[in-house]
């Protein structure tokens, strides 16, 4: 019973964020006073739950009223949840044509930080698959959907990416320092596809190509991906030019000239 009461208070304290952020599309600004009279909770709890929204970037204080008000997390989220429906919309009779050509699973993602995140997927019939990766975020610079996105970036944007970081070895052919990193990058930008030889998990490969908006900035990747013996290497450089066609096809459905 104990851990049942538990989970309870973790939903109502989850809850009660919600309520504070939901409160802040009728008001600018809100006190820890204000906040606490109309959710009817007490201020300590109040101040809790701000002091944690805005650690995480929700919820912001202004320090000449001291009052709160949105912070730009929720901007981003807005934003990432526009590009999402809209790109998926767009996007996935241009996955299916993939999927109908190779019959290996096709994804569709988008890069935040230096993960890819999978946000839409069309899985091969075979028998012998990749797991399913939708919704899942995975190292950009081990996958051909991130490859493909993080190329587009500066040389500043990737020394700020990956700064201070320690890059995780998933396998021995992951590339982990980052001047080898920028060198295939460069590769990525210069044929306009990226491939994953086996650096995020053996005997998997895959093929990515980036997405641009009507304002020719890099947005999202199509990737295609099955077990190795399928993605010969004599067969990849076809697969990533056909990858590629069917993403520019896609940005020129959103709007790139």
């Amino acid at each position: 019973m104990r851990g049942g009461r538990e989970e309870i208070q973790l939903v109502k304290a989850v809850e009660h964020a919600l309520q504070v952020l939901i409160s802040y599309s009728e008001r600018e600004e809100l006190g820890v006073t204000e906040l606490s009279n109309k959710l009817g909770l007490h201020k300590n709890n109040v101040f809790r739950l701000l002091a944690t929204l805005e650690q995480m970037g929700y919820i912001r204080q202004n320090p000449r009223t001291e009052a709160y008000r949105l912070g730009p997390k929720i901007f981003e989220l807005s934003v990432v949840f526009k590009y999402q429906m809209g790109l998926i919309k767009v996007a996935r009779p241009y996955l299916e044509d993939v999927w109908s050509r190779f019959n290996e699973t096709t994804y569709l993602g988008i890069l935040r930080d230096i993960y890819a995140i999978y946000i839409d997927c069309i899985e091969t019939t075979n028998t012998i698959r990749v797991v399913p990766r939708i919704g899942k975020q995975l190292p950009a610079y081990a996958t051909a959907i991130g490859k493909a996105q993080l190329a587009y970036l500066s040389s500043g944007e990737i020394e700020r990416l990956f700064r201070d970081r320690k890059l995780v070895k998933f396998t021995p052919n992951t590339k982990t320092d980052v001047k080898e990193i920028e060198n295939e990058l460069a590769r990525v930008k210069e044929l306009g596809y990226a491939i994953d030889y086996e650096e995020y998990q053996l005997e998997v490969r895959c093929v990515g190509a980036p997405i641009r908006d009507y304002t020719g900035r890099v947005i999202a990747a199509i990737s295609v991906s099955g077990p190795s013996y399928r993605f010969p290497d004599d067969r990849l450089g076809l697969m990533g030019e056909m990858i590629r066609e069917v993403a520019n096809e896609i940005s020129k459905a959103l709007g790139f000239v």
